[in-house]
């Protein structure tokens, strides 16, 4: 009786303390995010350390644009001071156009040439110094990568010359000014005495415009020694003596076939008559520098035998005919330079051609 006299007191009671509205329904599909979250947003932690997280990769495109390599410096190099020698003789006291008075003039130009030569040197360095990326090649659409297996390039060939001078001391002259535009690495002197005057790996200025076997360029792949004469005398034996042991030494260092020892002449027929007829050619190929025939032992060439092909094998430039046959007898014949060839001298190129 106590019990429900009570219980609608009790509930009356309950209603008062929770307040007298019910909470609202709502649809979370209408929610606003900003009204109804008040709290800052927590960043979201891996609540798995070890599992994987994939990014978006990067774009990558087909070629970047490649940075440029830095240049290494270089330390110099070092030089060589060059001091006229002291004499009380000036060139008004010399017989002009003596030995003696180009010596002296080139022994006081020597003091603006060698600085000259050291700084085309440098030029040299410079651009062979500068690795494939800094070329800027066009053609090239990748990144530069590095060879180990490389070294400098070696002469293959030795072109002798004569100088058609009076004296060793007037081509010295002659290859120590800009204006007459023509060098040689070497000059052998009537005497013995041998003269270098440009580094062996350098491209020196002697050949001109030449062509051997498909050799367009011989400068770039030659060695040019000129020899004291002046084109209408015989060579000095003592000049000849210190020519073959330059010769060994090349042989040796660079590896150069025999058969490369060549003529001016042979490579620019067309212009060139050096190193003439009196040069001792049979002499340096008994030493082992070019080819020569035996004269006792000639062989009557086949019915089918082609001259011109083989000076072509040879490695003359047959454009002009005549002036290959010529360049080959003042070689080989020596004793008749015409522009054509007899029987005996076809006996003579059977034999030579045979060797290459």
């Amino acid at each position: 009786m106590f019990i429900k006299k009570t219980f609608p007191a009790l509930a009356l009671l309950m209603l008062c303390a929770c307040g007298d509205t019910m909470p609202k329904k709502t649809n979370v599909l209408n929610r606003n995010p900003s009204s109804n979250n008040t709290a800052k947003k927590q960043p979201q932690t891996n609540s798995q350390p070890n599992q994987t997280v994939f990014k978006r990769p990067e774009q990558i495109t087909r070629r970047q644009e490649e940075k440029p390599e830095p240049e290494v410096a270089r330390p110099e190099r070092p030089k060589e001071v060059y001091t006229p020698p002291k004499t009380a003789t000036n060139s008004g006291q010399l017989t002009y156009r003596s030995a003696e008075y180009y010596r002296h003039i080139t022994d006081s130009i020597q003091y603006y040439a060698k600085p000259s030569y050291e700084k085309t040197i440098d030029e040299i360095i410079n651009q062979i110094s500068r690795n494939p990326a800094q070329k800027k090649n066009p053609a090239v659409n990748s990144q530069w990568y590095a060879s180990v297996n490389f070294n400098v390039r070696k002469p293959n060939f030795v072109v002798l010359h004569h100088t058609a001078q009076n004296s060793a001391e007037q081509t010295l002259f002659t290859f120590s000014i800009s204006r007459t535009q023509t060098s040689a690495h070497y000059v052998v002197g009537r005497d013995g005495i041998v003269y270098q005057m440009l580094n062996d790996y350098v491209r020196a200025w002697h050949a001109g415009n030449s062509k051997w076997g498909n050799v367009t360029d011989m400068n770039s792949c030659s060695l040019g020694i000129e020899i004291d004469n002046n084109g209408s005398e015989p060579f000095s034996d003592a000049q000849i003596t210190a020519l073959i042991k330059l010769l060994d030494y090349l042989k040796d260092e660079y590896g150069i076939p025999q058969a490369n020892f060549i003529a001016h002449s042979d490579v620019a027929p067309s212009r060139k008559s050096d190193p003439s007829k009196h040069f001792p050619w049979k002499r340096l190929a008994d030493a082992g520098f070019g080819y020569w025939y035996d004269a006792y032992n000639l062989q009557t060439p086949p019915a089918d035998f082609n001259a011109l092909l083989a000076l072509r094998v040879m490695g003359y430039d047959i454009n002009n005919q005549a002036a290959a046959i010529r360049a080959f007898k003042l070689h080989y014949v020596q004793n008749d330079v015409s522009g054509s060839l007899t029987d005996y001298d076809k006996k003579i190129l059977y034999s030579v051609y045979r060797k290459f």
